[in-house]
């Protein structure tokens, strides 16, 4: 049975599969020399990689304050360059089974575009979707290059520092809601909720959710006592932040995120640690983390209110609004469920109101797995699943490579991968994952594992040289 279910599994997460081969055999490579005879005498290519690295922390750290057209011209930019230094270089240490998976998910809405009820909607999501797509490709390249990649890293932390402190500012001295964020029938009307610059708090909460777990593991990566204050200091401010939202959705992300993170860094400090905290140190943190969380539902009384209306189902109108739009997302998924009726908002926005119950008029899906099967359908449902999948799969793999060798990266692969699992958590009960703030972030952070990716002559290599003696970038 295991000799059967291995070398499946192997073919799915393409474990075994030498991506280097490709270049032998591909044509379209070698009609490519030209543009790299072109490269070589190009004054501005020669800084292409850091070119786009500006453009790209452009992107992270305008995307709070500016409209979705400037964060588009950006990604678009980024596209550009991209395509630039890619069809000028060698294409060597690029491919990764990641990237595989987002070609198939891309794959999967471009033909769910092609076959969807309303084309021309159908076609400025997948316009939307492809520079995100590109943005993610573009920074799995240069990331591979750990300064840019803990710089960018910096650079997100720094803006998610500021957007913080506003958004605490709202809840000491009051902010208007723009939206009935809060049943007004409840215990909790009339709490402010904070949403600083991203104008509301759900969203707030996914963007803050990768600052916390990178200024976490910055408090370990960082050499000097000054860098590790201010990691401390985005931790606790950003956390803060994430608190204050009442984010239902965020609060449950973090604590996902918090979860994996702690196993993770419990394996990585593993070796280092006596034997009695080696079998009892995740125990410990997790009881601790449940008991303090107890602590709070019991004790603070806002927290408890939010958690209790969880489990209210009908009773909260939050959940009940939620409840009517998924019956009506249901049918759309039945009545399209294998190719979806295309990307996008446009395109759910013409679609829905045909399904939708009386006075429930929604956005989305309020689920990034409803909105990618109604979108998509079941073949970018399996695509989406294959990408999570890997993601995951190829963190864990890198991960006990960089521990072999204490790799300080390892840390900022475990925030990568905490993030995603917070995210996802939150993205069952709500799409801020597909406004530009968070889908930056997003595929950010899989570029981030995307990075680290050694391929199969690599791992020869690094396997055949003396212990100690490891040669790579990242």
């Amino acid at each position: 049975m295991f000799g059967i279910i291995q070398p499946l599994t192997s073919r799915l997460t393409l474990s075994n599969f030498d991506f280097s081969q490709w270049r032998q055999v591909s044509i379209l490579h070698r009609l490519m020399s030209p543009f790299r005879r072109w490269r070589a005498g190009s004054w501005l290519l020669a800084w292409g990689d850091g070119i786009v690295w500006v453009i790209a922390a452009l992107t992270i750290a305008l995307a709070p304050y500016v409209s979705t057209f400037m964060i588009g011209y950006l990604l678009i930019m980024v596209t550009g360059f991209w395509l630039l230094l890619t069809v000028s270089d060698r294409a060597e240490g690029w491919l990764t089974p990641l990237h595989l998976a987002v070609v198939a998910y891309w794959g999967a809405m471009i033909l769910a575009t092609v076959f969807s009820p309303v084309k021309g909607a159908a076609l400025e999501g997948l316009r939307t979707l492809s520079v995100n797509i590109f943005f993610f490709i573009a920074l799995a390249r240069i990331l591979r290059v750990k300064e840019l990649r803990s710089a960018l890293i910096l650079v997100y932390s720094l803006t998610a520092l500021v957007v913080s402190i506003y958004g605490i500012r709202q809840w000491i001295f009051g902010a208007d809601a723009l939206a009935t964020w809060v049943d007004p029938e409840s215990n909790m009307a009339g709490v402010t909720r904070a949403y600083s610059y991203l104008k509301n708090p759900n969203l707030l909460a996914g963007y803050l959710m990768p600052a916390v777990s990178f200024g976490s593991m910055a408090i370990l990566v960082w050499p000097k006592w000054l860098p590790k204050l201010l990691a401390l200091v985005m931790t606790v401010t950003s956390g803060a932040c994430l608190v204050l939202t009442l984010s239902r959705g965020g609060w449950l992300g973090l604590l996902a995120m918090g979860f994996v993170m702690m196993v993770l860094l419990v394996f990585w400090q593993g070796p280092k640690l006596p034997p009695f905290w080696q079998r009892w140190s995740l125990p410990l943190l997790l009881g601790g983390s449940l008991a303090f969380v107890v602590a709070a539902v019991l004790f603070v009384p806002p927290v408890r209110d939010r958690v209790m209306s969880i489990f209210a189902m009908r009773g909260d109108s939050s959940n009940n609004f939620r409840l009517n739009v998924y019956e009506a997302v249901f049918d759309m998924i039945q009545a399209r469920p294998i190719v979806g009726i295309g990307p996008g908002n446009d395109a759910f926005n013409l679609i829905y109101p045909l399904y939708q119950r009386p006075n429930y008029t929604a956005l989305s899906a309020y689920s990034i797995y409803f909105e990618t099967l109604v979108e998509g359908g079941v073949i970018a449902f399996a695509a989406f699943l294959w990408m999570l999948v890997l993601s995951f799969q190829q963190g864990w793999v890198q991960l006990v490579r960089l521990r072999q060798t204490l790799d300080a990266g390892g840390l900022w692969l475990i925030a990568a991968l905490g993030a995603i699992a917070g995210l996802l958590v939150q993205g069952a009960f709500d799409t801020v994952w597909y406004r530009p703030q968070i889908s930056t972030l997003w595929w950010m952070l899989l570029a981030i594992v995307a990075s680290f990716y050694v391929d199969a002559r690599q791992k020869t290599t690094l396997k055949a040289l003396p212990s100690g003696d490891v040669v790579e970038e990242a």
